[in-house]
């Protein structure tokens, strides 16, 4: 197995000059450059990942725990912290609750589970886990992100929209095309984010004189099957809403398909409001509209904070995330 010396030798450069132009850690010519490169080809070359942590005392590695690994949501957030990793030759590695314990539980295990492998770093997407449970695995490894997640004891740490705010504005999308009578679909109950973006929703219904208690409200669980099954509880309970707001989008796209199955035209006979702006949004049918939340920027700042703290960069961090929405043909005046 061909070695560092060896590439070096066949390049005819030192082994520091071979070291540099690999790692990519420090100034190297175009012409050692290249024939560095040819020599790593001629000798089929594999740099030791485990030699070069054991030199730098980092394994390159930043860990992400989330919830579950499917969705639009959780896609574009992984997709968006591995685009950060590889612009520094670092990489990602997950993980995810999995097991019989609580979501709480699960989230603090997966957390725990990263920390042993030695992560750099951590990002946590940790909406199932409590305040206390954040400063606790802080403690453990202070290298530590938290995404959609506000918490007072760790703002440097916590990168977070205004879900309140978010609330208010899927509210208010439904009361400026007409809707009194109103239907909503929630994600669990006890999560921290989908409490706050309720709490703007139903707020700005009773500032405009709904009351809490006229809301057609079903809890569910994030999911497209959740949210199918919410639309199909409140089809059976007689229908008496011309407006639903769903607390993300994948729960949207299934209320979708199930009042098209049902025959509930959208946005003729029900307008219908998601949450996130995630992808899948512009291509449902019709487009939904949706609470715009910037995840990609949101991202991107959390993991560079990251960066910062534990590669020594310098990424400049952004903390405002605006929060708008985005009209599509989903809602309308009603009927």
């Amino acid at each position: 197995m061909a070695t560092l010396k060896d590439v070096a030798v066949l390049a005819g450069v030192g082994m520091s000059t071979a070291s540099r132009a690999i790692s990519g850690a420090g100034p190297v010519s175009a012409d050692a450059m290249k024939r560095v490169q040819a020599a790593i080809e001629q000798l089929n070359f594999r740099p030791s990942s485990i030699g070069r942590s054991l030199s730098a005392k980092s394994l390159g590695m930043i860990g992400v725990f989330a919830p579950s690994f499917f969705g639009a949501y959780y896609g574009a957030i992984l997709k968006q912290t591995d685009i950060e990793l590889r612009a520094l030759r670092r990489h990602v590695v997950v993980a995810t609750g999995c097991g019989d314990g609580t979501p709480r539980e699960e989230a603090i295990e997966a957390v725990k589970f990263l920390i042993g492998r030695d992560c750099d770093g951590i990002l946590v997407l940790g909406h199932d886990l409590h305040d206390d449970d954040l400063v606790n695995l802080q403690r453990l490894h202070p290298k530590m992100a938290f995404l959609n997640r506000r918490s007072a004891r760790l703002e440097e740490a916590s990168f977070c929209p205004d879900h309140y705010r978010g609330g208010v504005l899927a509210a208010q999308t439904l009361l400026a095309a007409g809707h009194i009578k109103i239907a909503a679909i929630s994600g669990p109950h006890e999560t921290s984010d989908n409490k706050t973006r309720m709490e703007g929703f139903f707020d700005e219904l009773a500032r405009r004189g709904i009351a809490r208690d006229t809301v057609q409200l079903v809890e569910s669980d994030f999911s497209r099957e959740g949210g199918f099954a919410s639309a199909s509880r409140l089809i059976e309970g007689g229908r008496g809403f011309t407006g639903l707001f769903c607390a993300n989008d994948e729960m949207a796209i299934g209320a979708l398909s199930c009042l098209h199955r049902a025959g509930v035209r959208v946005p003729d006979d029900v307008s219908i409001v998601g949450y996130d702006d995630d992808y899948s949004a512009a291509f449902s049918a019709p487009g939904l509209s949706s609470v715009h939340i910037p995840t990609r920027q949101l991202t991107q700042n959390a993991v560079r904070w990251l960066l910062n703290q534990c590669y020594g960069t310098s990424y400049e961090i952004c903390r405002d995330f605006p929060v708008t929405v985005t009209l599509r043909g989903s809602v309308a005046a009603p009927a």
